[in-house]
């Protein structure tokens, strides 16, 4: 099964246990990152996820999972990929809040905004 989490995560496991309250086991478990047309597979193990944290839950169709225009590469690659786009979008961000300062307007940080 294919679970997305609230987070932005994607793991893909097998589900062995499920409650009233949709919270997950999987076992031998992945977190599945892409970046792009790349992807790569972190092995997890077993996981235990919440149920409030769980966006999404799909059985995958292991013939058309071949079928993917993705290409798979290693975890070292995929995680320094990953890190460059998140940098990117942080630069991205600076220059965008920069931008409003010098209008004269001010964009609250996303990290203050569950404070309310």
């Amino acid at each position: 099964h294919l679970v997305l989490l609230r987070d932005g995560r994607t793991l893909i496991g097998f589900l062995r246990s499920i409650d009233q309250f949709a919270n997950l086991v999987l076992h031998q478990t992945v977190e599945r990152i892409h970046v792009g047309k790349k992807y790569g597979d972190i092995p997890r193990g077993i996981f235990v996820v919440r149920g409030e944290n769980v966006v999404l839950l799909g059985e995958i169709d292991l013939e058309k999972e071949s079928d993917t225009p993705l290409q798979q590469v290693s975890i070292e690659e995929i995680l320094e990929e990953q890190r460059l786009e998140l940098q990117a979008k942080q630069e991205s961000e600076k220059l965008k809040v920069q931008a409003l300062k010098e209008r004269g307007l001010s964009v609250p940080r996303a990290d203050t905004l569950d404070e309310y």
